[in-house]
């Protein structure tokens, strides 16, 4: 477990190093055979320490080794349970994927290029606000990521999920960047049509978006 854990540390710190989250802000998981990695409350996953890494039974989010986990837990184990195709969860708060989650008018189609659909989602669920590591915000998110890989949740931030790490990862920054574009723009932005995104899924043969 110990190479798993400093795996899982390096990962996290990636996370930290492209700006996903800030200081004590998101969380990170990961599946390892019945077990579940998940960064502890409190901990700041940019410069997350091996003392602060939560291990898990998937099954019953029994902790292992006595560091509790991310109060969003939850989710993270809820969404696995779902979804054995998934691997990884991470929740995060970027520079302006927030401050989308934070508009008055959120977005309802956020295909600004072609990344968003083949990585993103076609569709991205809208999640109302639920105070963080509430057991409501846990059942809207666990819902949502059944069918779909990435969720905005109002006034809070945004989770995505993949199969590994890279996966995750790219949707979390493709998400951002999506989001720069709707922020930067001032809200005067196109988006793909769904024949321009159908035509995207005859192109990359076998891509299976959600």
């Amino acid at each position: 477990m110990d190479l798993h854990i400093e795996e899982f540390l390096r990962q996290a710190h990636r996370v930290g190093d492209a700006d996903l989250t800030v200081c004590s802000s998101g969380n990170i998981s990961w599946r390892v055979g019945e077990d579940v990695l998940l960064s502890g409350t409190g901990s700041w996953v940019p410069s997350l320490p091996k003392e602060k890494v939560a291990v898990c039974k998937l099954a019953t989010g029994e902790v292992l080794n006595g560091v509790k986990p991310s109060m969003e837990s939850g989710f993270h184990m809820g969404v696995m349970r779902e979804r054995p195709d998934v691997n990884v969860v991470l929740h995060f708060q970027s520079r302006y994927a927030t401050a989308v989650a934070c508009m008055k008018e959120t977005p309802i189609n956020f295909n600004v290029t072609a990344e968003i659909p083949c990585h993103v989602g076609r569709e991205i669920p809208v999640i109302p606000y639920y105070r963080p590591g509430s057991p409501e915000l846990a059942a809207a998110v666990i819902e949502a990521m059944k069918g779909h890989n990435s969720v905005l949740l109002l006034k809070h931030g945004q989770v995505v999920c993949g199969k590994d790490f890279d996966q995750a990862f790219e949707r979390a920054m493709f998400f951002e960047m999506a989001c720069r574009i709707i922020v930067l723009s001032g809200g005067d932005y196109t988006v793909l049509t769904s024949e321009e995104i159908d035509d995207l899924d005859t192109y990359i043969l076998g891509k299976k978006t959600h």
